[in-house]
């Protein structure tokens, strides 16, 4: 059996030489147009001329995706999952039951065809009564007022609760006062659901970097246990992880439990719904703003791509194939993505992700002062760049004589993540600042029509390419949570003027922190540390203010 367990201390040469290879690429985008400018100005302008093409069609498509993403994310919020879900244990009555005003229901074609296979073959799949959802929420030393709205959010859900298993998982290292928060959460909840359960995870066990991964995966632990104790079998346990801040969309556990029953292959799936980074954007600076908005943007994108999506932040995951492959891994600050790669692997590539199209709004980076902020957002975005650490993990994995994985498959999915991780640390900075390259250091270069043309033909693309900066802020605007009185309405002009500042977030934090966590995997500097993002709330900020 293949062991699925990132490598812990020295790498083999082929494991080295993959972990350089990203920032190899990264860094050697700009070393190339460097070199080509000295050599050739006319080669240099092809090369830069068809990255930017590249990125050109790629925005259209992405203009494209994010306006379908929101779409079908507002239509399947529309939807009473509870109630499909209740159809899913009567099919038969269920088809009678349908009238023509089901017709413009989002997912009502599939939903019938569901109902039909469901009345022929019964057996073939689990009922909803017999269905958990366990949540295990993770912390590490979050106030009660970054976890309790979390909790609520669970409790306000329309799952039935006493089918919910909820679990705090806890750091040690967190110290007495979140041992306090979540003893104190576990008094004022624990009879709204079916179980409520604090589970901490001690600190410094062996084989493990600080980070979630290890927390969540000894809460796996403790949950597996437990079930055996309460005779409730793991195939009919959904698990759900989340973070502190997280807060699921209302019908998120209907829908998942209704997919997680409707799907034959349901082991070999995870449900992956859209992270928005929403919660608090009205309290974020503006270039937390401009950021948070863009993510939740690719995560929208993401979810109209199911054959590129990839376990983000919060999914869902049948308990049963946790408890096959160890549950998380103990060796990455990137659990989330990498869990992906680690059920990939597990299940010799008969493996996917779901999407689901209902929201859980999470926080944009906000800290007590703007310098701190500014930089947790900066460290947070060096942590998610920090997922090119599973290029060598997947390639060892791709070219390892145990992997059942097909070849030609394994190949493309390799590829399609180094051009992930390589776009995001290389592209801004190309298109923003590329085009002058060949004028400034090769004096050649300005007897070249080509080299000479080059920044306008770049500033046109540019231009054109401001149509779907429009698309943005109008989908942005639409989809802000409601204003809190404390702000005026000209904070609303603000959220449209934010975006000029869009090309500065883009290689400050985006590039900058991909060039900065492919550097330190080509030094070996690894980060065995989950940074955690500090979570301020606008109550916390007054207060701090209101004692200095």
């Amino acid at each position: 059996m293949i062991d699925l367990e990132i490598p812990i201390g020295k790498r083999t040469p082929q494991y080295r030489f993959f972990e350089m290879l990203p920032a190899i690429i990264s860094y050697g985008a700009f070393v190339l147009l460097i070199v080509l400018s000295l050599l050739n100005p006319v080669l240099a302008s092809i090369y830069l001329v068809l990255v930017i093409v590249t990125m050109f069609v790629r925005a259209i498509a992405i203009a494209f995706r994010t306006i379908q993403g929101r779409n079908w994310m507002e239509a399947a919020k529309k939807v009473d999952w509870h109630n499909r879900l209740i159809d899913l244990g009567r099919p038969k009555e269920a088809l009678s039951a349908l009238s023509e005003d089901n017709l413009k229901e989002f997912g009502y074609d599939e939903h019938v065809r569901n109902l039909d296979v469901l009345s022929k073959q019964p057996s073939k799949f689990p009922s909803p009564s017999d269905i958990y959802n366990a949540v295990i929420i993770a912390t590490y030393n979050e106030s009660y007022d970054v976890l309790e709205p979390t909790v609520r959010s669970v409790l306000n859900s329309s799952f039935d609760k006493k089918k919910i298993i909820l679990t705090i998982a806890y750091e040690q290292r967190g110290g007495e006062a979140i041992k306090h928060t979540v003893q104190k959460l576990k008094q004022e909840f624990k009879d709204d659901f079916f179980a409520f359960h604090l589970v901490e995870h001690p600190k410094d066990l062996p084989n493990e970097v600080v980070g979630k991964g290890g927390n969540i995966t000894y809460a796996g632990h403790f949950l597996q246990k437990w079930l055996v104790e309460k005779n409730i079998k793991s195939k009919n346990v959904i698990v759900t992880t989340l973070d502190s801040d997280n807060r699921p969309y209302p019908s998120y556990f209907d829908y998942v439990t209704y997919e997680y029953i409707v799907r034959e292959d349901r082991k070999k799936l995870s449900y992956q719904p859209i992270a928005l980074f929403l919660s608090n954007i009205w309290d974020a600076p503006a270039p937390m703003r401009v950021i948070a908005t863009g993510n939740s943007f690719w995560n929208l994108i993401s979810s109209m791509r199911p054959h590129t999506l990839r376990n983000f932040a919060s999914h869902s995951q049948p308990m049963d194939a946790l408890e096959e492959m160890g549950f998380w891994s103990t060796r990455t600050i990137v659990e989330d993505g990498h869990q992906y790669w680690r059920s990939y692997f597990h299940f010799k590539g008969d493996y996917s992700v779901l999407p689901l199209h209902v929201p859980i709004y999470q926080d944009a980076v906000l800290s007590d002062t703007l310098p701190k902020t500014l930089k947790a957002q900066f460290i947070q975005l060096r942590r998610w760049s920090y997922g090119a650490s599973d290029i060598p993990y997947v390639a060892t994995m791709v070219f390892n004589k145990k992997n059942k994985v097909p070849l030609v498959n394994g190949l493309a999915h390799l590829v399609r993540l180094i051009d992930s991780h390589v776009s995001l640390a290389s592209v801004a900075i190309l298109v923003a600042v590329g085009a002058w390259v060949p004028l400034l250091i090769n004096s050649e270069a300005a007897r070249s029509i080509a080299a000479h043309q080059l920044p306008d033909a770049v500033s046109v693309l540019q231009q054109i390419a401001l149509a779907g900066l429009f698309v943005a802020i109008f989908l942005s605007m639409k989809m802000l949570p409601p204003r809190p009185e404390r702000y005026k309405k000209a904070r609303t002009i603000f959220m449209v003027l934010q975006w000029a500042i869009m090309p500065i977030t883009s290689i400050v934090y985006g590039s900058a922190a991909a060039l900065n966590a492919q550097a330190r995997l080509f030094a070996g500097r690894y980060l065995n540390k989950f940074d955690v993002t500090d979570k301020a709330t606008h109550k916390s900020i007054a207060s701090a203010k209101a004692n200095r």
